[in-house]
Protein backbone atom coordinates (compact mmCIF):
# COMPACT_ATOMS: atom_id res chain seq x y z
CA UNK A 1 0.00 0.00 0.00
CA UNK A 2 1.36 3.41 -0.92
CA UNK A 3 1.83 6.22 1.57
CA UNK A 4 -0.92 8.22 -0.12
CA UNK A 5 -3.31 5.28 0.10
CA UNK A 6 -2.52 4.91 3.80
CA UNK A 7 -3.11 8.64 4.29
CA UNK A 8 -6.48 8.34 2.54
CA UNK A 9 -7.45 5.49 4.85
CA UNK A 10 -6.36 7.45 7.92
CA UNK A 11 -8.31 10.52 6.76
CA UNK A 12 -11.42 8.43 6.10
CA UNK A 13 -11.19 6.84 9.54
CA UNK A 14 -10.57 10.12 11.33
CA UNK A 15 -13.46 11.90 9.62
CA UNK A 16 -15.78 8.93 10.14
CA UNK A 17 -14.96 8.95 13.84
CA UNK A 18 -16.13 12.58 13.82
CA UNK A 19 -19.38 11.78 12.02
CA UNK A 20 -18.37 12.69 8.47
CA UNK A 21 -19.64 10.05 6.06
CA UNK A 22 -20.70 12.14 3.06
CA UNK A 23 -17.43 12.33 1.11
CA UNK A 24 -16.71 10.23 -1.95
CA UNK A 25 -13.46 8.24 -2.21
CA UNK A 26 -12.29 10.73 -4.84
CA UNK A 27 -12.80 13.56 -2.32
CA UNK A 28 -10.46 11.90 0.16
CA UNK A 29 -7.89 11.34 -2.57
CA UNK A 30 -8.13 14.97 -3.70
CA UNK A 31 -7.68 16.21 -0.13
CA UNK A 32 -4.59 14.04 0.33
CA UNK A 33 -3.16 15.22 -3.01
CA UNK A 34 -3.59 18.83 -1.89
CA UNK A 35 -2.01 18.12 1.49
CA UNK A 36 0.98 16.39 -0.10
CA UNK A 37 1.43 19.30 -2.52
CA UNK A 38 1.23 21.84 0.31
CA UNK A 39 3.77 19.85 2.33
CA UNK A 40 6.14 19.78 -0.66
CA UNK A 41 5.81 23.54 -1.05
CA UNK A 42 6.40 24.06 2.68
CA UNK A 43 9.45 21.80 2.59
CA UNK A 44 10.90 23.76 -0.33
CA UNK A 45 10.18 27.07 1.37
CA UNK A 46 11.84 25.95 4.60
CA UNK A 47 14.86 24.60 2.73
CA UNK A 48 15.14 27.88 0.84
CA UNK A 49 15.03 29.87 4.08
CA UNK A 50 17.62 27.62 5.67
CA UNK A 51 19.92 28.06 2.70
CA UNK A 52 19.43 31.83 2.73
CA UNK A 53 20.17 31.94 6.47
CA UNK A 54 23.39 29.99 5.93
CA UNK A 55 24.54 32.40 3.24
CA UNK A 56 24.00 35.52 5.33
CA UNK A 57 27.26 37.09 6.45
CA UNK A 58 27.84 36.81 10.18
Amino acid sequence: MSVKAMMVTILQNELASRGVHSLMPSDYEAIIEQLVEQLKELELSLASRELADRQKPK
